[in-house]
Order: structure tokens, then C-alpha cells, then sequence
């Protein structure tokens, strides 16, 4: 009953139910918050430091900036939603609060089509040597469980579109990318997109700031042949990967395109499936078929995976088919 005291104590205040209300409706900064209160940023970050410490709030670093957001997880998670929800919705002062949010959310928007429109041409001359994203997505999404996924992890989001893709198939989801530019796109699509269980996070994929076992999927889409160690990834999202947890990699097969490595930082021109077999196992991962989307003239491949138990030895991995099952 103490604890429940206290932490009624710390949401009742008018600024820090306003800082509630706000941060049910998108991850913000503190800077954002102190333009939408009118109020300075040393009182503003005194009133997020006790929700926090109440376990009100989530905080979460991106470089230089910290983001915060309605708890999700904990005793005080669900009070939380409850005091959001008390608060009513024609309150006049929240009203105001929520017509300032949508202004900095314009902005958001307005800065993440001006970071598209500045490298979309770089996007599309690779995509126009490959099979359709839409066949990749319907592919990718044939190989992830329909049901019982809790915890997803996106390694290497982007943009947030396999969030995005996998949104209806999760209870949370969580992306990471070390770019902030990537990251404000992607917060901005989820927030537009009304996925308000999907959220990303500023973290390297060398070393996930995630427990071990702490998701029951994980996906890297189009990431690794950025990585100076693939191996090492691949072991790093098989850590944080729960006993049965599956991983999808999605990357291109083998390819002799050099302009790739030089105009677009492609570390790797691709990977064998019995190269990623092997990083599987030595990860303990099993290795499941692989699936093949020819394109014209990179081939895109789906490398699906399964975490085992700590006492299970890996198996031999199957046999790579292709949509139509034919062995490749």
C-alpha cells in the first residue's frame, strides 16, 4: 500500500499529469515537452525524474537526447494508463497540450520527408535490381508465427518497415538502429501508423541492451551485408532470443555487383546459405529451409532460424527450397 501511496503522490500534480497525458501519445524529448508547457526545461525534467522514479515513465537515451514514454512494464505501468484515462478528454489545458503535440509532430513528419527525398534515389536503384519488396514482405511474413509472439525484436529498423509489416502479429515490438536519421523516420511512420506497441531505440546490434532470452522473434532485414562481422550479430540476436525464439535474416544470396560495395557501402556482396547455416549453429540456432526470391540480378533470401534450448545440440540444417519448394 506504501508503494501505491507513492506513487499516487508523484502523478498528483498538475504539470506531471499533463507530462502523462502527453507521453501516452508518443516517445518525446525533454525539449519537446518544455515547448509544449510553456515551462522551463530544469523544472520540466524535475517532474519527469519523479514519474520515472515512480515508475510512471520510461526513459530512454538516444546519443544526446533522452525520450520518454508512458511505462509499459511494472507495478505502476497499469496506474499509469488509469490516470491517463481519468483525465478527461475535453479538459481544456490537455486540449491545448495535445494541439501543441501535433504541431511537433508535423514537424517530425516535415524533416522525415525531407531525409526520404534526399536519399530516395539511392533506395530505389538498388530495389530496381531485386524481386519487389511486396513479395519479400508476403514471403517473410509466411515464415513468422502467426500467434503467441509477445516480444519482437527489428535489428538494424531503418525506416521501421518490417515493424510496421509484423505490427499484427505482436504484442510489442521493439526496433534498433544506430542512425538517428533513420530513427525520427521511423517514429514518425509508427506514430502516423498508429502502432503505438511498436516503438524504436537508438542501440548497437554488437550489443543489444537487451537481457538474454528476452524475445520470443527477432528479425534483421537487408543489415547484414553492412556489418564488418555478420557472425557476431547473428550471436547477439540469438543471446537475447527466448528457448524456441524465431529469427528470420533476410539478405542477398551470392553477387558480383562491386558498385554495391563502392557507392553503397556494401560490406559483403552477399551470402551462401551454408555460410549462414554455420553462424546459425556455432549461435545455436537451427536452421530451417531457406527460401529464394530470384530477381534480376540479385537473389533475396530468407534464412529462417529457431533458438534451442541451452541443453539442445544444433541439427543439420535443412535443405534451401524456393517458394515453389523446389530444392535450390
Amino acid at each position: 500500500m506504501d508503494d501505491l501511496l507513492a506513487t499516487l503522490k508523484a502523478a498528483a500534480e498538475t504539470t506531471r499529469l499533463r507530462l502523462l497525458a502527453l507521453c501516452a501519445h508518443g516517445e518525446l524529448t525533454v525539449t519537446e515537452l518544455t515547448q509544449i508547457l510553456g515551462q522551463s526545461q530544469p523544472r520540466v525534467s524535475r517532474h519527469l525524474k519523479l514519474l520515472c522514479d515512480a515508475g510512471l515513465l520510461d526513459r530512454f537515451r538516444e546519443g544526446t537526447f533522452a525520450f520518454y514514454r508512458l511505462a509499459e512494464r511494472g507495478a505502476s505501468a497499469g496506474l499509469a494508463r488509469v490516470l491517463v484515462d481519468a483525465i478527461p478528454e475535453d479538459d481544456p489545458t490537455l486540449t491545448l497540450d495535445l494541439e501543441r503535440l501535433e504541431a511537433i509532430k508535423r514537424g517530425r513528419s516535415e524533416t522525415a520527408a525531407a531525409y526520404f527525398r534526399e536519399n530516395a534515389a539511392r533506395w530505389h536503384e538498388i530495389r530496381s535490381l531485386h524481386v519487389a519488396e511486396g513479395e519479400v514482405e508476403a514471403a517473410l511474413l509466411r515464415l513468422f508465427p502467426k500467434e503467441g509472439v509477445e516480444e519482437l525484436l527489428d535489428i538494424g529498423t531503418g525506416t521501421g518497415r518490417m515493424l510496421e509489416v509484423l505490427a499484427g502479429r505482436v504484442h510489442r515490438a521493439v526496433g534498433v538502429d544506430q542512425s538517428r536519421e533513420m530513427l525520427a523516420v521511423a517514429r514518425t511512420k509508427l506514430e502516423q501508423a498508429g502502432l503505438r506497441h511498436c516503438h524504436v531505440r537508438q542501440a548497437d546490434m554488437y550489443q543489444l541492451p537487451f537481457p538474454s532470452g528476452s524475445f520470443d522473434a527477432a528479425v534483421i532485414h537487408q543489415v547484414l551485408h553492412f556489418t564488418e562481422s555478420p557472425a557476431e550479430v547473428l550471436a547477439e540476436a540469438a543471446r537475447v532470443l527466448r528457448p524456441g525464439g524465431r529469427l528470420l535474416v533476410v539478405d542477398f544470396a551470392p553477387h558480383q555487383l562491386e558498385a554495391l560495395r563502392e557507392e553503397h557501402a556494401h560490406r559483403r556482396l552477399g551470402f551462401s546459405d551454408a555460410e549462414v547455416a554455420g553462424w546459425c549453429r556455432q549461435s545455436g540456432l537451427e536452421c530451417g529451409p531457406v527460401v529464394h526470391l530470384p530477381g534480376d540480378p540479385l537473389t533475396v533470401s530468407i534464412w529462417p532460424a529457431t533458438r534451442l534450448a541451452a541443453a539442445a545440440s544444433a541439427s543439420t540444417p535443412q535443405t534451401a527450397l524456393s517458394l515453389s519448394g523446389v530444392p535450390s
